[in-house]
């Protein structure tokens, strides 16, 4: 029995940007069929096992040519497979979605059409130029900047897009740019016209060009300007100084390395976006399970007998309480516990469970719990420390020469990725790291590992270094790194905050084209 097939329009690059319904076809699907426009964090909402095809179609560059494509979805829904053809854009706005629609109804195969956000509107929207104006443009026309080579003439007609006045947008026109300016003002448009360039739209990579139909092909090979390129003709564009909301953002641009580990870099990277910034995700620490599980079970056994339980980090929550739920038991062993929490954000691991945290120190490190606890009497206590196999002894130290007594109990251990460090070497050295952003020493120490102590300075040079606090800090320095910025709060909120701050009174610099 066929399978079914989604052509489903992946939006024109902020993933955000994204639909319900194409998340929904994403989950469902065996097989996915990508282009070049799709942004490949799509496929990351992809179960496992799904078959993944990249197919290209990049400008003139195809990794397979439409009609072998149209013939690997047939191919693959024949199987009985469930089929995404994820399309940049939307499928049915100059995307040849029609065509591959008629292919498979010919083949009498079930399909349905997920629409996408098209650059045409999103590009110019995230630029600061409407489309539509009640004062300057009352229609919006969509041209191809790329018709069939082997039409014998064209379709557009260049004498009727003066009529209407309108604002006209071309998609896929970089190539094209010379007949495209050269027929408008053939017909009419005035040399003084407006015309914007956008490129990479809606993504934190995005640069706009702006000029007069005269002179904008002189700007762009000025600047290099490459594709993909949307181009917006029209008096609206002259309304993008005033209303160029995207790219006035504090981060915008800056390519931020975030090193923390993987499963926790995701709200990094969405708090560094929304502030601008283009996160390149490089762990440089794994978290995994403890060498051995005995001491962290002999207390979980004996849960009961603390007086306090002391999470010093999200990792330490996430596995102490997968592994109290793997012992078979729950959050009722934790009765008459008291809970301290080292910051928001491992305090908010534990409220997510539905449970009460106690206590949370106003600095967020060893020194803050100690002060935290002391007021409260350490003597004669009893303590629980859930943390990682290797960590600064200076709170089990003091709470034992303060009277207290501490288990401390490996949770889980930091590790070292095994990703090598050449293809960041090569970033460094194209000048594509703005930031590199440290939340914890493991990162410092095992990012200094990754490159000869010799190569490092000349790697760093011109970058800017931001750490999460001043044991961080001064791992970094101990290494010779020099920290450039570092937040009052040591959280990733206040890490954000502190680096858009250090750039406001910065000259963001000419942007990328």
């Amino acid at each position: 029995m066929a399978g079914k097939v989604y052509l489903v329009g992946a939006g024109p690059g902020d993933p955000g940007l994204f639909t319900l319904k194409g998340l929904e076809a994403i989950k469902a699907a065996d097989c996915i069929i990508y282009d070049f426009l799709a942004n490949s964090r799509l496929l990351e909402h992809a179960g496992a096992g799904v078959e993944t095809i990249y197919v290209g179609k990049k400008g003139s560059e195809k990794t397979l040519p439409q009609e072998d494509i149209n013939r690997l979805i047939i191919k693959k829904a024949l199987s009985g497979k469930t089929v995404v053809r994820l399309k940049g854009g939307d499928p049915f706005i100059f995307g040849r979605g029609g065509e591959e629609a008629e292919e498979l109804s010919s083949a009498g195969i079930e399909f349905e059409i997920v629409p996408g956000v098209t650059s045409a509107i999103a590009a110019p929207a995230y630029a600061g130029i409407p489309l539509t104006h009640r004062e300057l443009a009352s229609a919006v026309t969509f041209i191809t900047g790329q018709e069939n080579p082997l039409k014998e003439r064209s379709n557009i007609a260049w004498d009727r897009l003066s009529t209407g006045r309108g604002t006209l947008v071309f998609l896929m026109g970089w190539k094209n740019l010379p007949l495209i300016t050269e027929k408008l003002l053939e017909n009419g448009w005035a040399p003084s016209t407006p015309v914007a360039l956008v490129r990479w739209g809606t993504l934190t990579k995005q640069a706009c060009l702006t000029g007069r139909l005269d002179n904008i092909i002189k700007l762009a090979r000025e600047k290099g300007l490459k594709p993909p390129v949307i181009t917006v003709v029209g008096d609206v564009v002259s309304l993008r100084e005033k209303l160029n909301w995207f790219e006035t953002r504090p981060l915008f641009g800056k390519r931020v390395l975030v090193t923390r580990a993987l499963e926790q870099a995701g709200d990094f990277t969405r708090i560094l976006e929304a502030q601008g910034a283009d996160p390149i995700a490089f762990p440089t620490i794994k978290t995994t399970a403890p060498s051995s599980w005995n001491e962290l079970d002999r207390a979980i056994k004996r849960l009961s007998t603390y007086d306090w339980a002391i999470f010093t980090s999200v990792n330490g929550v996430k596995y102490f309480f997968e592994r109290l739920y793997k012992l078979g038991y729950d959050i009722r062993e934790l009765k008459g516990v008291k809970i301290c929490a080292i910051g928001p954000m491992t305090a908010k691991a534990v409220t997510d469970l539905g449970i009460k945290v106690d206590l949370m120190p106003k600095e967020f490190k060893a020194e803050g719990v100690l002060e935290a606890l002391g007021k409260r009497k350490i003597k004669g206590k009893k303590f629980l420390l859930a943390r990682a196999a290797v960590a600064r002894e200076i709170l089990p130290d003091e709470i034992r020469r303060l009277g207290g007594k501490i288990d401390v109990a490996p949770a889980y251990k930091t590790v070292k990725p095994t990703k090598a460090a050449k293809e960041l070497t090569e970033l460094f050295k194209e000048g594509g790291v703005d930031i590199v952003t440290f939340t914890s020493s493991s990162t410092v120490t095992n990012f200094v590992s990754m490159f000869k102590r010799k190569e490092l300075p000349e790697l760093l040079k011109g970058c800017t270094i931001a750490a999460i606090g001043p044991i961080t800090a001064n791992t970094a320095k101990g290494y010779g790194i020099k920290v450039d910025i570092m937040p009052k709060d040591y959280t990733i909120p206040a890490l954000t905050k502190a680096m858009a701050e250090y750039f406001k009174t910065k000259s963001t610099g000419e942007k990328r084209l």
